[in-house]
Formats: structure tokens, C-alpha cells, sequence
């Protein structure tokens, strides 16, 4: 048969409208997880919130605090950590700092002058960096002599009762992790800090609370959550074969059936990244450790037993959660093309009307995070209309993200293996002129800037096609691309005007 070019391109409509839809499947999928979710969370509103008391006998806990040149914030770190209000006898403090600038000799002086104080704490270096911040727990954890381990990222600074809220919540001896809310010190600093804190209140808030309140599986964060020592033997360890090895400790423990306890009510401040370069670290590492423990866990949750059926299911999309940016950035960028292949096979309007989904998906979505807002900011209607501006800055900018994030979620998928890359720490009170003149600063212009130069250009394209397509014009993908123009404008014009 003779392959004509009238063929070739019905073909590639097809294959474009397959990819298209399925895609728009996925996230349709993903939002009535969330909207799940949200069911349980507001169920949790309306419990009455049991804190166990104290334990008679205390247990001596061990803090743990991976760095890596963390100049501008171990100080702040170590002032808040030694303020603990728990037994100094009860408390051992691990500085674990893999350092390879002058922040290693900051640490060593700061630890001198707290072990002169008699301050609990000392400094834990390696020679190298195997395992990355895996590795160095993994490493202090040979060395911890508490029962439970805390462990703190450099950005976060703990309440001084933060112990005697966690430790009371063990009182279950199958309890292997406590896990606190995140908090944001600086989420009014920028757009960039706001979007970020709009989308960390949705998963701790909507996400935690939700997976918790129904058993499934949920996640360690890193840091802001405390262990006991025999889960993590038990669990096998921190492994660094994966970029997010709290995701993966936290599901090997819970597939041994340690139990997961997550406390909203308990909030650690943190310090969100101020600038382009380090969210776009921090989200490559956070998409592509996502799409990594999917490669690795997914086979182990299906076979598990003694666990439900639904809770295999909601593992399932828990796990692809990263992988909903790679549908995105198809919805979108196949979504130009698809204005040609309506206009050229209206036969085919019936599939196109499934497009719906993702309008539906967005109202979720909307309905979903404003429960989260409300509890944040409260109800009423200046608090409405703030909600309306911050989840329009999320949507846009979200998808000005998709591309970047796209490429570490194949990269995970595909098992292509990159180095643990630490998200710079700036101080929440550094300005935009003196954030140049830092030693973490950018001094070049990111790869991803082109790309989304040119996105930001397609989609002018896509909207401009609007009005030609067919003789009337076709708009129904005018808002859209209109949102994903200034998502990515605005992607690129932050991180050129950060470079040094």
C-alpha cells in the first residue's frame, strides 16, 4: 500500500489526539485523588484532637543536621537547635556537615563554642560525599546513640517545644515516624516564594492530612519529622541510589507495616527559595526522586500484602504525583497542534469536547486548595478574591515549571543518574541587590531560560492561530495559552534578571 502524505498526516493527528487525551486522562485521574483527599481532610476538621501526654521516662533523642555549604544559615540553624527546651542529658545533636567551602569552618567554631557551653552537640564530617545527605545520615546514624532521630534541613528552624509535641505521639510502639507541617518564614517575600507556599500548603494541609486520615501510605519530608531508630534498620536504612530518599525510606518502612503518624497542628518555620536557581534545583531533585521511586517501589507496593487495594491505588498516583508535570507540559504544548487538527477533522468535535476534563480537572483542583486557604487565611470574600489571585499565580507559573520539571521526571523514569544537587540557602532577609553578591548566586544564564523563551513565543503563536484556524476563529484554547505565555515569560524573566 502506498503511503501518501494525506495519510501520513491523518496518522500523526491520531497519534497527537492519542498522547492528548490520554494525557488529559492522567490529570483528570490525579484531581479526583485530591478531591479523595479533600473528603478526609475535612473530616479531620471535625475530630476532636487527642495529644498523648509526656512519657514518664523521656527517651534520649538524637538530632540530626545534614549541611552542605550552608554559609549564610548554620548559624541561625544551631542557635534554634541548641534553644530545645529537652533534657540536655536526653539529647545528642549531630552537626553533619559534608562542607566543602568555608561553612565547614564556621561549623567547626560554632560546635567549639556549644561543647564549651556543655551543649550536647558534635561535628560529624566525611571525606567524601557517597550517598549524598543520604549517605551522611546513614553515617551519623551509626554514631547516634538516641532511640529516636530528629532530623532538621539548614532552612528550618523548630519551635523550642517541638520534642515534647513529637516524642508523645510514640506512644504506639508500631509508630516508626512523626512528620510536622511545614511552615513559611518568608512566603510574603515574592511571587516566586508565594506560588511555592500555595503549593506546600496543599500537599501538608489537603495531601498529608488525607493519606493519613485513611492509613495509606504517605511520606517522610526530608526534614521537620522525627524517627525511631529501629524503623530505619528495620526499614533497611537511608539509601542514596534515589533523589528523594525520605520518599523512599518512608515507603520501605510502611510496606514493613511501621505506621506513619502526621501532626497539622504542628508547624516548623522554614525559609522558602528566593531565587529561579535554587526552585529550579530543588524541584529537578524533588520531580526526578519522585519519578525514580516510582522505577524502584511500584512493583514492591503491588505485590505487598496486607495492604488494601485502594491503598496500592493511591500509592500508584502518590508515586506518578511528579509525573503529572510531563502531562501537563503534553496538555500543553500538543494543545497548539490540536487547533489545526479540529479545524481540519470536524468529524472529530465529539473528541475534542473531552477536553472538558481538563477544565473539570482545574475546578477541582480550585475547590480542592481552597479549603487548604481558608484554613490558613480564613473564610469570606477579601479572602476569596486573594485565593483567586494566588491560584492563578500558582496555574500559570506552575506550567511556566512544566518543562524543567518534565525533563528530571524522563530523567527519573528513564534511570538516568545525576548527582544530589543542594537547593542554595540565602537568609530570608537577603535583597535583591545583595542576593548577586552572594557566594550562591548564578553566574550564567540556565539552559531552561532559552527553552522557555521560545515556549513563551510558541504559545503567542497558538493564540495568534486562534483568530485563523477557521473562518470565525477558534478561542477555546485562548485562555489557556494565554496562561501558559505568562507562566513561561515569567519563568524566563525571573531567572535572567538573577544573573550576576
Amino acid at each position: 500500500m502506498e503511503i501518501t502524505g494525506t495519510l501520513i498526516l491523518q496518522m500523526l493527528a491520531i497519534g497527537v489526539l492519542g498522547i492528548y487525551i490520554l494525557s488529559l486522562t492522567m490529570i483528570f485521574l490525579y484531581s479526583l485523588t485530591q478531591l479523595n483527599m479533600l473528603r478526609f481532610y475535612l473530616r479531620r476538621l471535625k475530630q476532636e484532637k487527642n495529644t498523648p501526654s509526656l512519657p514518664k521516662n523521656l527517651p534520649k533523642v538524637t538530632v540530626q543536621l545534614p549541611l552542605y555549604n550552608e554559609y549564610y544559615v548554620v548559624e541561625r540553624l544551631l542557635e534554634c537547635i541548641v534553644a530545645l527546651d529537652y533534657p540536655q542529658e536526653l539529647l545528642q545533636i549531630q552537626v553533619l556537615d559534608d562542607s566543602t567551602d568555608e561553612s565547614l569552618a564556621l561549623s567547626q567554631r560554632l560546635v567549639k563554642a556549644y561543647q564549651k557551653k556543655e551543649i550536647p552537640i558534635e561535628l560529624i564530617t566525611r571525606t567524601d560525599r557517597v550517598g549524598f545527605k543520604a549517605g551522611a545520615l546513614k553515617h551519623g546514624l551509626s554514631q547516634a546513640s538516641g532511640e529516636y532521630i530528629a532530623i532538621f534541613d539548614a532552612d528550618f528552624l523548630p519551635q523550642t517545644d517541638w520534642l515534647l509535641k513529637t516524642i508523645p505521639h510514640f506512644h504506639n510502639p508500631k509508630t516508626g515516624v512523626v512528620q510536622t507541617r511545614w511552615g513559611h518564614l518568608n512566603r510574603n517575600h515574592s511571587i516566586l516564594t508565594e506560588v511555592q507556599a500555595f503549593a506546600l500548603d496543599a500537599h501538608f494541609l489537603l495531601e498529608q492530612v488525607g493519606r493519613n486520615q485513611q492509613q495509606h501510605f504517605i511520606n517522610f519530608n526530608g526534614t521537620a519529622g522525627i524517627w525511631r531508630k529501629s524503623c530505619i534498620l528495620d526499614a533497611g536504612n537511608w539509601e542514596g541510589d534515589t533523589l528523594t530518599e525520605d520518599l523512599d525510606l518512608s515507603y520501605r518502612a510502611q510496606l514493613k507495616h511501621w505506621k506513619f503518624t502526621y501532626l497539622d497542628d504542628v508547624v516548623t518555620p522554614a525559609e522558602l527559595p528566593i531565587t529561579m536557581d535554587a526552585i529550579r534545583s530543588q524541584q529537578f531533585r524533588w520531580n526526578k526522586g519522585g519519578a525514580e521511586n516510582f522505577r524502584k517501589i511500584i512493583r514492591n507496593v503491588f505485590q505487598a500484602k496486607g495492604h488494601s487495594t485502594w491503598t496500592k491505588i493511591n500509592a500508584f498516583f502518590h508515586l506518578l504525583n511528579s509525573t503529572m508535570f510531563l502531562n501537563v507540559f503534553l496538555v500543553a504544548f500538543l494543545s497548539v497542534p490540536i487547533l489545526f487538527i479540529k479545524a481540519a477533522y470536524p468529524e472529530l468535535n465529539w473528541i475534542f469536547n473531552l477536553s472538558a476534563l481538563f477544565i473539570i480537572s482545574t475546578l477541582i483542583f480550585f475547590s480542592c486548595y481552597w479549603f487548604v486557604h481558608k484554613r490558613i487565611f480564613g473564610g469570606g470574600v477579601q479572602s476569596l478574591l486573594e485565593y483567586i489571585k494566588r491560584f492563578l499565580s500558582f496555574y500559570s507559573l506552575i506550567m511556566g515549571f512544566s518543562i524543567h520539571n518534565s525533563i528530571a521526571v524522563l530523567e527519573g523514569h528513564l534511570g538516568k543518574k545525576s548527582a544530589f544537587i543542594r537547593t542554595p540557602k540565602f537568609n530570608q532577609n537577603t535583597s535583591q541587590t545583595q542576593l548577586k553578591k552572594h557566594k550562591y548566586a548564578k553566574n550564567k544564564i540556565s539552559m531552561y531560560s532559552f527553552l522557555e523563551i521560545a515556549s513563551a513565543l510558541y504559545f503567542v503563536f497558538g493564540m495568534g492561530a486562534a483568530f485563523y484556524v477557521v473562518p470565525d476563529g477558534d478561542f477555546g484554547l485562548f485562555v489557556f495559552h494565554l496562561f501558559l505565555f505568562i507562566g513561561f515569560a515569567s519563568i524566563s524573566f525571573h531567572d535572567l534578571k538573577e544573573v550576576r
